[in-house]
């Protein structure tokens, strides 16, 4: 199986030529060093989650699409082999579990986060609606200003669309995400 920098290296390179994109063009639009796209695209780099998020934006392509295995056969990824992407501001990653498939519109993610530095992202493309289902310990969750504290089997609901939290309130917290595109 692929590892994930070649992944996102392949990926990243196929995103930007196809966009007709220099590596400074696209370092400039998504607010990055070039030295970091170039590592990237070379596979040496070590991204953070914030990093892919704006590299994505800047080619108007969801997250996943920088990360996806694209395997056309049964997926089975055990939790001691989960390859995740860190944060560079906060004691959480996000491991892509499905990417959305052509025609629909939707990523799964295991997230795993820790007590510290809340998860503060920016609002993704219009229309994005997220789902989050609490699997372990405590973690306030949802819109930047009026976050929803849950516990272990709760869902929640919120627009991805605007600015929104992941802040775990305990040690060993952990959720699914599904990001809905519309």
């Amino acid at each position: 199986m692929e590892d994930l920098g070649t992944r996102i290296a392949r990926t990243l390179r196929r995103e930007r030529e196809a966009r007709g994109l220099s590596v400074s063009e696209l370092a400039r639009q998504a607010g990055v060093s070039k030295a970091t796209v170039s590592q990237l695209e070379n596979g040496s780099g070590n991204p953070s989650v914030e990093t892919l998020w704006a590299l994505g934006v800047a080619l108007d392509v969801p997250f996943a699409v920088l990360v996806d295995q694209q395997a056309n056969a049964p997926t089975l990824i055990r939790a001691d082999d989960l390859a995740g992407v860190p944060s560079a501001a906060a004691a959480y990653s996000a491991t892509l579990l499905s990417a959305s498939p052509p025609g629909a519109r939707r990523d799964v993610y295991l997230i795993q986060a820790e007590p510290g530095e809340p998860r503060r992202s920016d609002p993704h493309h219009a229309g994005t609606t997220e789902h989050v289902i609490l699997i372990s310990g405590q973690a306030r969750i949802g819109p930047a200003n009026d976050g929803v504290l849950l516990n272990p089997g709760d869902y929640l609901s919120y627009p991805g669309d605007t600015p929104h939290v992941f802040e775990a309130t305990t040690p060993g917290t952990s959720a699914v995400l599904i990001s809905e595109l519309r």
